[in-house]
């Protein structure tokens, strides 16, 4: 079997965040979260990375990026453009804003040719996440028998504001819903949830997605087919985007696929505000001094 790749998304604006957090700095040798993505990656036995970039960020992440890791693993990168539609679409006028993950990872298309994961550019997920899911991609994985890595929703907030997150419905052990919720806030270590009108909610433990997803080349034409759905009703819609959790839970609904969730109790941990980013270099030096990171990652 083909060895499993990994797919990265980060061709995304961070317009809460104010800049390109996919490479800003974090660790104390110069690294961004997605070198750590990439290192725990390749430690998991990954031995090819995709990076989802738009084209006029290539030098940029040859740069900081690409040039430094490509002694230790292949990089390609997939271009994602507003203007590249389906056959028989057009971009509006003036549109700037990317349709969303699904038309990220249909980008990928003749990158990947065997299981590929995908990730998010700026989450950290740890190194645990890359291992089950590396094992579940050589062992387990079919065409529509997909997996995620899901996350306990107390280990993926910020003390910096609310969050949105994909709170998962789960039974044996196969996601059955997605429900993106809105404005999650952390109080101690519990999530509550905020209502316009201000009435919070106390949230369940219980499993989220950050967007850390298992497949085979057979999601491209399903994916295909679902993105033209989303076009046909959406297409002229200034800031419409059609996302991999969307998608997924429709196509569960639909009975087109299956999606086993691997667990894990690792701390996820991101840039979602600016204010963020002092407690992720605080945690990643952190890490560095406890061994599990070397001062180097790419010596």
């Amino acid at each position: 079997m083909t060895s499993p790749v990994l797919v990265i998304l980060a061709a995304g604006l961070g317009s809460r965040y104010g800049g390109l957090k996919q490479i800003d700095v974090v660790g104390n040798n110069g690294e961004s979260i997605i070198d750590f993505s990439m290192y725990d990656a390749m430690r998991a036995g990954f031995k090819k990375v995709v990076l989802i970039i738009r084209p006029e960020h290539e030098e940029l992440f040859d740069l900081q990026i690409a040039n430094k890791i490509r002694p230790f693993i292949d990089v390609e990168y997939a271009f994602q453009s507003v203007t590249d539609l389906p056959e028989g679409y057009e971009c509006p006028q003036g549109r700037t804003k990317p349709w969303g993950t699904v038309h990220a990872l249909l980008s990928t298309r003749g990158h990947v040719d065997g299981p590929f994961a995908i990730i998010n550019a700026d989450d950290f997920y740890g190194r645990e996440a890359f291992e089950i899911m590396y094992k579940y991609l050589t062992e387990k994985v079919e065409d529509n028998h997909y997996s995620m890595v899901g996350y306990q929703l107390a280990n993926t907030l910020t003390e910096n504001g609310t969050v949105t997150r994909g709170v998962c419905d789960i039974k044996d052990n196969y996601l059955t819903k997605i429900v993106e919720t809105k404005s999650i806030k952390k109080v101690d270590n519990d999530a509550y949830s905020v209502d316009d009108d201000g009435t919070e909610t106390l949230l369940p433990p219980g499993y989220v997605s950050m967007n850390f997803w298992g497949f085979t080349p057979a999601i491209y034409d399903v994916f295909d087919a679902k993105f033209k759905e989303f076009l046909d009703k959406n297409i002229e819609v200034p800031k419409s985007e059609y996302v991999i959790p969307t998608a997924i839970g429709e196509l569960i609904d639909e009975g087109k696929l299956t999606v086993e969730v691997l667990g894990t109790e690792s701390e996820w941990f991101g840039v979602t505000y600016p204010q963020d980013k002092e407690n992720v270099i605080r945690k990643i030096a952190s890490y560095k001094v406890q061994g599990q990171y070397p001062y180097d990652l790419w010596k």
